[in-house]
C-alpha cells in the first residue's frame, strides 16, 4: 500500500479544517488526538510507510513530518488564542478602576518647579552625583560662619534674612537660627560628616526677605559641590558645560565666566550663556548678548577647614543656581511671582503630563 501526495494533500485540508473548526480548548484537544495522537489520521499514514521502496518511502516521510509539523503549528497557534482570549476575560472581569478621579473632567499637571528640579537632578545623577537634603531651619553657624561669611556681612542683616527667636538653653555657637537663605548648609554638612572624596547636588527650598517680579520670599536653590585631591577649574567648566547644553538642550552653548566674589569660593565666577534678544524675544544660544544664570568658584580654603579638611591636601568647586530663573528661561515663564500663586489656569498652561517624568535619582536625607 503507497502513500501518495493527493492523499497527503486531502488528509491535510481535513485535518486544518477540523482545527479551525474548534471552538474551546476542548474540541481543539480532540482535533490534536486525531491528527497527531498514538491513533490518529497522520500516525496511521506514517505506519504505512514500511512497505514501500525506498525512493517513495523518503518521498512519502518527508510530506507527512511537513504535515505532522504544520498541524501541531495551527494548533498551538490555536491554543495560545483560546488562553489568551480566556486571560483577557478574566482580567476585564477582575479589574478594579482604581485611577477614577473625583472630578474626572480635569487632569492634573505637574508643576514646572517640580519638573525642573527632577531634570537637574537626572543630568548631575548622570554624571555620578548624589542628591542630598537637608533642614529649612538653620543656625548661624551652618548657613553663614561656617560658609566664611564676615560678622557684619550684610547677608545677615535683617532685611534680608528671617531670624527665629532664640530658644533657652541654646548654644550660643549656633545662635541664632534663621530660614535658612541658600542650600550651602547642606554642603557643610556633609563635609563634617563625610571624608572626601565627596560629589553632591542639594535641591530645595530658601528664604530671603524680598518680593518682585524677580524675587520671592521662598524660592528653590540647586547647589552642587565636589570635594577631591585633584579637582580644578577645569573641571569645573567642564562639569558646568555639560549641564547647561544637557538642560537647555543646545550644542556648543556659547558661554564664558566672570570673575565675581562669594565669601565661601575662591577664585568665584559668575557664568552666563550666550543669548539673542532679536525682535523682543529670548532665544538660548549663540546670538551677539549674554545671560548670567548661576555663580560658582572654587571652595574657599577656611571652608574647607572649618569642615575639618585639610586644604593643603584636599580642594574642590562649588556652584549654585535658582531653579525658578533657569526654569522661567526654558518654558517662557515672565514673571517670578506666577509659581506660588496657585492659579489652576497658569499650571494646565505651563504644567506637565504626570507621566513626562524625567530619570530619577534616588534622594539621601
Amino acid at each position: 500500500m503507497s502513500v501518495d501526495t493527493a492523499q497527503i494533500e486531502k488528509l491535510e485540508n481535513e485535518l486544518s479544517a477540523s482545527v479551525a473548526a474548534a471552538g474551546d480548548l476542548q474540541s481543539l484537544d480532540e482535533a490534536r488526538v486525531q491528527a497527531l495522537g498514538k491513533k490518529g489520521r497522520i500516525t496511521d499514514l506514517m505506519k504505512q510507510l514500511g512497505g514501500m521502496d525506498p525512493d517513495a518511502r523518503k518521498a512519502a516521510g518527508q510530506a507527512l513530518n511537513a504535515l505532522k509539523d504544520k498541524i501541531a503549528a495551527q494548533i498551538a497557534d490555536k491554543e495560545r488564542s483560546f488562553k489568551r482570549a480566556a486571560l483577557e476575560a478574566r482580567l476585564s472581569g477582575e479589574r478594579v478602576d482604581v485611577t477614577l478621579s473625583p472630578r474626572p473632567e480635569r487632569t492634573g499637571r505637574i508643576h514646572p518647579i517640580s519638573q525642573t528640579q527632577e531634570e537637574i537632578v537626572s543630568i548631575f545623577a548622570a554624571m555620578g552625583f548624589t542628591v542630598k537634603d537637608g533642614p529649612d531651619i538653620e543656625d548661624d553657624w551652618h548657613n553663614f560662619t561656617a560658609l566664611n561669611f564676615p560678622p557684619g556681612h550684610p547677608a545677615r542683616e535683617m532685611q534680608d534674612t528671617f531670624f527665629l527667636p532664640k530658644t533657652e538653653g541654646e548654644e550660643e555657637r549656633f545662635a541664632p537660627k534663621v530660614l535658612r537663605t541658600h542650600t550651602s548648609p547642606v554642603q557643610i554638612r556633609t563635609m563634617c560628616n563625610e571624608k572626601p572624596p565627596i560629589r553632591i547636588v542639594v535641591t530645595g527650598r530658601t528664604y530671603r526677605s524680598d518680593y518682585d517680579m524677580t524675587h520671592t520670599p521662598m524660592f528653590h536653590q540647586l547647589e552642587g559641590l565636589v570635594i577631591d585631591t585633584e579637582t580644578n577649574f577645569a573641571h569645573l567648566k567642564g562639569c558646568l558645560r555639560e549641564f547647561c547644553e544637557t538642560y537647555f538642550e543646545v550644542e556648543d552653548l556659547p558661554m564664558r565666566f566672570r570673575p565675581s566674589f562669594f565669601p565661601f569660593t575662591e577664585p568665584s565666577a559668575e557664568v552666563d550663556i550666550g543669548c539673542s534678544r532679536k525682535d523682543g524675544g529670548l532665544k538660548i544660544g549663540a546670538g551677539d548678548d549674554w545671560l548670567e544664570i548661576l555663580g560658582c568658584g572654587m571652595v574657599h580654603p577656611n571652608v574647607l577647614r572649618n569642615c575639618g579638611i585639610d586644604p593643603d591636601i584636599y580642594q574642590g568647586f562649588a556652584f549654585g543656581m535658582g531653579v525658578e530663573r533657569i526654569a522661567m528661561l526654558k518654558y517662557g515663564i515672565p514673571d517670578l511671582r506666577s509659581f506660588f500663586e496657585s492659579d489652576v489656569r497658569w499650571l494646565d498652561h505651563y504644567g506637565f503630563d504626570p507621566l513626562d517624568r524625567p530619570n530619577l535619582a534616588t534622594r539621601e536625607g
